[in-house]
Parts: structure tokens; C-alpha cells; sequence
């Protein structure tokens, strides 16, 4: 379903489309007419998409059709194997991990992996883990680090789950034990938000020698409608506080909380899902080529200054 201020450059969409359509069943000569109509989309789309406001760029980063972490795995990668389960209680299917190959080189992926229908997002509870997909995510950090290969984390998720089963099996421990892990990792780690990064729940995998956000993504400390809830007692204000959390991809990269906006092309990656990957594996693969003459104690180091080098305050 078209998002309200997608729906002017979607109706352009499909008058070109019939154009088109009527001009080759007709043999009909019509190319001025849909190139006039081409340029006027395509500085519909600049003036659209370059206005966003925040609580747009939120709606986007939710948009049915934008890549997974599985579409990732299969179209950015190669020769993806998924490995399964935690070794202690069971497999949480909102956690998608395994080896791959990139470019030559082995990796070591974890992600978080929503649905794209109903019944495959109740299946995996809406890309909310449960502890046991973060004690999963902590296999392949062990797995990296015992073969010295890079270690790629794709986060989507509004937050991880918060429901009485998942905080009797450590929920908020083990979030913990996960950061602590991945700050220790010898090897070459890139975390990637790909469309939601809700609190710990993205943490969680996201303590990288380099993150890298996907132009129409959030992170934040909390979703909008749960900071509107808590500040003003109601959801509906969302848009508010997405205003205030400055979640955009845009505000991180000024305030030094990830290091590379990740372009998506006109109309964003779920509507342009191949080339949104294409820019995506261009630039794993030259941040990837910075991390690897590092060694595993510079790498720790790397990470350990990037992180505490957030949120300093300079006082004059």
C-alpha cells in the first residue's frame, strides 16, 4: 500500500505506463509526450523526496517491500549457508544468521529478519527477537572470531521483544552479553541499519568497527509512538516525537553516530529493492577493504574509540 505522499508520484507512474502501453498497441509515436511526462516524474520525485520530514522517513523505513536481511543474503552475498538454533532453548526465526561468501572472502552474517506478509510476520514475531536469537547472534560472533572472518550484522527491528517470556529467559542480560561480545571481536565488523533500529534491541548487533545507516532508515534510543506514549501519554503523537528523537539518517551522520549514509535510489530501496542492494554491497565492500589490513588488538581499539568518542561535549 502507497504511503500518502507517495501516491502523486505513483499516479504519474501508471499515466506513463498506460502511455506506453497504448503507444505499442497502437504503433503509435507518443515518446515526446512520455519523455515530458518522465522529466516531470523525476522532479516530482527530487522535490518529494528531498522535503521528507522525520515521521516520513519512519514511515518509509517501514515500507512493506524494502530488502531483508534473507533478500540480502541471497542477491549481496553468495553461497549463503543459514545456520540454526542457540545451543541452549530454541531457534527464533527473527534472527537470520550463517556464512556467506563476499567477494571472494568469507563472511560470517547476522540480521534480524521481518516478514513480507502476515503469516511470515507473525512467524517471526515482527523482527522482534526473543534472548534466544541474540544468544544465536553470539554463535556467529564466536564462529567469526575463531575463523577470522569479517562479521556483517543487518539491524531491523523496532526493539527486541519485550513480552513476560522473553524477560524470564534474561532478556535485557543477554542484550547486554551481545554488546559486550561484539566489542570484543578480532575481526572486521560492519554493522547496517536497513530500515528500523530500535533501542537495545539494534544494539545488540550493532556495536561495529563502522555503521552504516540505508538513507531512508531510523535508529533511536525507542520507537516514536513508544517515546510518545511515555512523554504525552499518547501514541498518536508519534510525529512529534519523531521531530525531537532526530532518528534520521541524516541527523546520525551529523552527530557522529554512524559513519556512512548508504543512498537509496528515487522513490527509496522498496521500491528499487536490486539497485538499493547494489549500493549497499558497493559500500560494504570499500569499508570492508579499510578493516581488513587491521589487526584483531587494533580492531578492538578502533571500535572501543568510536564508541566512546559519542555524545563528548566540548566546553568552551
Amino acid at each position: 500500500m502507497a504511503l500518502e505522499f507517495e501516491q502523486p508520484i505513483i499516479e504519474l507512474e501508471a499515466r506513463i505506463r498506460e502511455l506506453r502501453e497504448y503507444a505499442d498497441a497502437g504503433g503509435v509515436d507518443l515518446s515526446d509526450e512520455i519523455g515530458l511526462l518522465e522529466r516531470k516524474l523525476e522532479q516530482l520525485q527530487r522535490e518529494t523526496f528531498g522535503r521528507l520530514s522525520r515521521w516520513q522517513r519512519v514511515q518509509l523505513a517501514r515500507a512493506p517491500g524494502r530488502p531483508t536481511t534473507l533478500d540480502i543474503a541471497q542477491h549481496v552475498f553468495e553461497d549463503f549457508i543459514e545456520l540454526h538454533g542457540d545451543r541452549a532453548f530454541a531457534d527464533d526465526p527473527a534472527v537470520v544468521a550463517g556464512l556467506a561468501r563476499f567477494r571472494g572472502r568469507s563472511v560470517v552474517i547476522v540480521g534480524h529478519q521481518k516478514g513480507k506478509t502476515t503469516k511470515e510476520n507473525i512467524h517471526r514475531n515482527f523482527g522482534m527477537p526473543h534472548p534466544e536469537g541474540y544468544r544465536k547472534a553470539m554463535r556467529m560472533m564466536d564462529l567469526a572470531d575463531r575463523f577470522g572472518f569479517p562479521l556483517i550484522s543487518l539491524i531491523d527491528t523496532p526493539g527486541a521483544y519485550p513480552g513476560v517470556s522473553a524477560e524470564e529467559r534474561g532478556q535485557a542480560w543477554v542484550i547486554a552479553q551481545s554488546i559486550q561480545r561484539m566489542g570484543r571481536l578480532g575481526v572486521p565488523a560492519i554493522a547496517v541499519i536497513l530500515g528500523e533500529g530500535g533501542s537495545g534491541g539494534a544494539l545488540a548487533i550493532g556495536v561495529g568497527n563502522r555503521v552504516l545507516i540505508m538513507e531512508n532508515a531510523w535508529y533511536s534510543v525507542i520507537s516514536p509512538e513508544s517515546c510518545a506514549a511515555i512523554l504525552w501519554r499518547d501514541a498518536a503523537q508519534a510525529e512529534q516525537a519523531a521531530e525531537a528523537l532526530k532518528l534520521t539518517a541524516r541527523d546520525l551522520r551529523e552527530l557522529g553516530v554512524v559513519d556512512r549514509v548508504v543512498p537509496e535510489p528515487g522513490g527509496g530501496a522498496h521500491r528499487h529493492p536490486e539497485r538499493a542492494m547494489e549500493e549497499l554491497a558497493r559500500a560494504l565492500a570499500e569499508e570492508l577493504a579499510e578493516l581488513e589490513p587491521l589487526s584483531p588488538e587494533e580492531l578492538r581499539k578502533d571500535r572501543y574509540r568510536r564508541f566512546r568518542g559519542m555524545g563528548a561535549v566540548r566546553v568552551e
